[in-house]
């Protein structure tokens, strides 16, 4: 599923800003002069608005250079910081368009330092209009990048969700379940049996209901997960050993739901039925700075194939899934990394650390 979205601005960034900049000033240059024309002024009237739009296209980028290592700051803070830088840019271009203004007209030299005040606030207007434009332009692009994300997010996460069903419940694991089932009921073993049928139950209806979109806390994805863990225990019985470490402030941390699903079956499928003695499954949760680091870690055999955290392709298709869905939700943000142990592989999951309280869920 491909997502498209229209965009006036298709130009790449810096571009788009010189051909704005440039082609902004130029159309300065060239009203002032045909304004200079219209009122009879002399032939070599031209250089005083060149001087300004010149003036003001170096003005206006040395702006550009604040607002850029200004930007994260708050929006009201923002504003106070280009106050001053404003009326310096203003004042730049009347310096300067003076200079040459007085061979014209020599009336035209403030005589106090009233007037010397008055006259550097003549092109504020100008500054103000590169400086809104710019904000207009730079606003729009963040929000149509956000828009796109957080499209891609949507489409990503209901892929996510659909390859879930196809792939980590798929046939197999149901063929897998089933058969456990049928045969605990062939030994008599109907209390075991129901017990496998709930858990398979409530875990098909838990994937089926959530919403691809919503993100839980870690506690409710453990909750999830155990569903799962709980029809694998029971076939498994004790070659399927879980440890669970989690720090005591990760409980509140918010995940995308059944992030950790895929990972899990992962590890059971390659780790613990290959082998006699099965393996130990450890799921981890560290509080890292601003980042939530989540790892999945087995004892089993490892995966030669393996390039650095580099997946093989045609294999590990929820690891892959899983690091896909990190890459729309979180971009940079985020990370996903796999490598080889001895024995075993170890999966990690990077991404912000957010609770209720802090997002406003």
């Amino acid at each position: 599923m491909s997502i498209a979205i229209s965009r006036p601005f298709e130009l790449p960034r810096q571009q788009l800003f010189w051909l704005l900049h440039l082609g902004g000033w130029t159309a300065y240059f060239a009203q002032g002069w045909l304004a200079a024309i219209a009122h009879d002024k002399p032939s070599g009237y031209w250089v005083v608005p060149l001087t300004a739009a010149g003036t003001g296209a170096l003005a206006t980028l040395g702006l550009r250079m604040l607002l850029r290592a200004c930007w994260s700051l708050p929006p009201k803070r923002l504003l106070l910081a280009m106050v001053l830088p404003i009326l310096l840019s203003s004042a730049l271009m009347d310096m300067a368009t003076r200079e040459v203004l007085v061979e014209f007209c020599e009336t035209c030299k403030p005589r106090n330092r009233v007037a010397f005040v008055a006259y550097s606030l003549g092109y504020i207007y100008v500054v103000l209009a590169w400086v809104g434009l710019y904000f207009g332009i730079k606003y729009y692009r963040q929000l149509q990048s956000e828009t796109e994300r957080s499209l891609a997010a949507r489409s990503m996460a209901h892929q996510a969700q659909l390859k879930m069903l196809r792939y980590q419940l798929n046939p197999h694991f149901l063929f897998n379940t089933l058969n456990a089932i049928s045969t605990l009921v062939l030994d008599r073993d109907n209390g075991t049996a129901n017990r496998m049928v709930q858990g398979l139950s409530a875990f098909l209806r838990h994937s089926l209901d959530s919403d691809p979109m919503q993100r839980v806390t870690l506690r409710q994805e453990l909750d999830a997960l155990t569903l799962y863990l709980d029809i694998e225990k029971i076939r498994f019985a004790e070659r399927l050993r879980v440890q669970i470490d989690i720090e005591e402030d990760c409980w509140r941390a918010l995940l995308p739901s059944l992030l950790l699903q895929p990972l899990v079956e992962n590890a059971i499928k390659y780790a613990v039925a290959r082998q006699v003695a099965g393996g130990t499954l450890r799921i981890e949760a560290r509080h890292d700075g601003e980042q939530l680091v989540l790892r999945v870690v087995d004892d089993g055999p490892g995966c030669t194939c393996l390039e650095g955290d580099r997946l093989p392709p045609g294999k590990g298709v929820g690891l892959r899934n899983t690091r896909e869905r990190l890459a729309v939700l979180y971009g940079e943000r985020g990370s996903f990394g796999v490598r080889n142990l001895s024995p075993g592989i170890e999966v990690t999951l990077r991404l912000p650390f957010e609770t209720s309280q802090s997002t406003g869920d």
